[in-house]
């Protein structure tokens, strides 16, 4: 960088020393007619006649030199920038990956996405500016200014310096003024985005609801606003770039006149006149782009400002630093709620859980029943540490899950959630995803376990079919079946079932509850259900209610309790066993079947 810098400041004096020698050239041979006569007349001449082919030969090699070592800087330091951004961008998406549910539940993905995309770009042009312009332009002042300084006096160096203070201090002003727009640019954009991915990713409950116009008005308020931004800043640019050349105009004319001025007293010469005017106009290069640069880089500072904002988000469920590792000696997982109690962040005055306390036994099957709202997918969440709980404690080995770092624990439990939601790539890779080094051979007996082989294999591309979008180009029962194949490839200790059948039509569903009876051997599974049917053969049934166990024990027992259960399994068989579910408290029919068609 020093050298290219050293050598482009060289150019400007091979042109005042080829217009010095072609004014003295000319004063001395104003006779000859041709360049042969001069070549002809006297040695003296002759030699001074080829100092000017010389200094243009110079000028070439000082261009082409400096474009190559500013060329070579260019490849150099991409190799450093890149690995840097590179770094910094997988390290970010991890962290978002660590950060606790209740943050993913009050963001937008979108808005998340565009935060991490804008971040990492904007560091890899502040990394590009800082090197590429920023120092070399620093440099080069500093250089231009000495040597103009030495040259023709301090005053024409403080009329230089004055011209880049005033430059600089008027794009600074200007680019603090027009920061606040871009501001509003960002948080418009961001808030388009957000919208934009909200609304496509509900695609269905658009159309059922037929509210397109609503949903393209929605955004077009979004883009309206963002207009109304961009055009400020558009004009807030115009303003600058005016003043800009403006502040220049009047230091280069300025620094000129002071040169004239010499030229007339004697002394200087024409040669110094060009000379101090290339030496200016290659400061306006780099100064327009400074221009630029800072208002570029103001702009990519905020970026990296919402992007290491997001990077020091700290999890509120984190690992001890004594965390240990979860050592699973043969089938042995035990899992134990004590005395639980748990209120979501959003809504701290309504505890979801309430002194909760039952245990679930290596091997056992253990099913949860009980009104919506009562707390059965709590249990899930506060099992897989999505949150801690408030009070109590849950265990596993007679241990707090607390002591045992996340993954260790995470990576015993497979769950079926009740809205399974799959990734745009085959059906292959998403049953896989239970276990990424499965080889096709297990990936299809997980499949057959969850009897869903038969159905891909009817596909034209088989396990090669593409799902789509959060699984959409699948019915919901085909999708719960391969996310049940995908748990049951995960071979973890502890199945958790969030209503693993509640897509399923009754025959299907008869046959995934017999395959995950038999899976459930090898486990400890934790059943959530409302078909009281579905759990009828649960080795404990526990019967919940506002955050609490009302009773527990098998079918039998609860049914001669004369309890709650006794209450719901009659209501159930009074309305159709399959027909009838339990929600807040109430009956509703459970009209959809595997297709989402209405049962009859």
């Amino acid at each position: 960088m020093v050298i290219a810098k050293g050598i482009n400041v060289n150019v400007p004096f091979c042109f005042k020393w080829l217009v010095d020698d072609l004014t003295n050239l000319q004063s001395s041979s104003s006779s000859a007619s041709s360049v042969s006569e001069i070549l002809t007349t006297s040695p003296e001449v002759a030699l001074m006649s080829t100092s000017p082919f010389l200094l243009l030969l110079g000028y070439g090699l000082s261009r082409a030199s400096t474009s190559f070592l500013q060329e070579a800087r260019n490849a150099t330091f991409a190799k450093v920038a890149q690995a840097t951004i590179r770094k910094v961008g997988q390290s970010t998406f991890a962290h978002v990956h660590d950060l606790d549910m209740q943050y993913h539940l009050t963001s937008n993905t979108g808005t998340l996405s565009r935060t991490m995309e804008r971040g990492t770009r904007s560091m890899s042009f502040v990394l590009n500016s800082m090197v590429f312009n920023v120092a070399p332009t620093i440099l080069e002042v500093g250089v231009v200014t000495c040597i103009v300084n030495y040259t023709f006096g301090p005053e024409h160096a403080l009329c230089v310096l004055s011209t880049i203070a005033a430059y600089v201090g008027y794009t600074i002003g200007i680019t603090q003024w027009r920061t606040k727009f871009r501001r509003d640019m960002n948080k418009l954009e961001n808030l388009g985005s957000g919208r934009v991915s909200d609304s496509l990713i509900n695609y269905e409950t658009v159309k059922y609801f037929t509210n397109e116009s609503w949903e393209v008005e929605r955004y077009g308020k979004v883009l309206r606003g963002y207009e109304e931004a961009a055009l400020k800043t558009v004009s807030s640019l115009s303003l600058l770039n005016f003043g800009q050349n403006a502040i220049f105009s009047v230091g280069l004319t300025g620094i000129m006149y002071l040169t004239v001025s010499d030229i007339i007293a004697g002394d200087a010469s024409v040669g110094d006149l060009v000379l101090v005017n290339g030496l200016l106009f290659q400061l306006s290069i780099p100064l327009n782009f400074i221009g630029s640069v800072y208002r570029e880089v103001k702009q990519s500072l905020i970026d990296m400002e919402a992007m290491f904002k997001l990077r020091s988000t700290v999890p509120i469920v984190q690992d001890r630093e004594d965390a240990v590792e979860l050592e699973v000696k043969g089938d042995d997982m035990d899992i134990r709620f004590e005395n639980v109690k748990f209120e979501y962040p959003s809504s701290t005055d309504r505890k979801v859980i309430n002194g909760l306390t039952f245990d679930v036994k290596e091997g056992q099957t253990v099913a949860l029943v009980g009104s919506s709202g009562c707390g059965k997918s709590t249990i899930l969440r506060l099992l897989y540490r999505f949150y801690d709980p408030t009070g109590g404690k849950v265990l596993i080995n007679d241990r707090d899950i607390r002591e045992y770092s996340s993954s260790s624990f995470r990576k015993n439990i497979a769950v079926v959630p009740q809205d399974t939601v799959l990734f745009n790539d085959t059906i292959l890779y998403n049953i896989r995803y239970g276990d990424l080094e499965a080889t096709d051979e297990e990936v299809i007996e997980a499949a057959k376990k969850a009897k869903i082989h038969d159905t891909i294999m009817s596909f034209p591309q088989g396990y090669d079919t593409v799902v789509g979008e959060r699984g959409l180009k699948l019915s919901g029962g085909e999708k719960q079946r391969v996310s049940i194949a995908r748990a049951v490839l995960k071979k973890a200790k502890i199945l958790f079932c969030d209503e693993p059948t509640s897509s399923l039509d009754s025959t299907t569903e008869r046959n995934i509850m017999a395959n995950l009876k038999e899976v459930g051997k090898s486990h400890t599974t934790i059943i959530i259900a409302h078909r009281l049917s579905t759990v009828q053969d649960a080795d404990k049934i526990v019967v919940l209610k506002e955050g609490r166990v009302e009773e527990e024990g098998t079918h039998w027992e609860l049914l001669r309790k004369q309890g709650m259960y006794k209450d719901m399994y009659e209501s159930q068989q009074d309305g159709g066993e399959e027909e009838v579910l339990i929600d807040d408290g109430k009956l509703r029919g459970d009209d959809d079947d595997d297709d989402g068609k209405l049962k009859t």
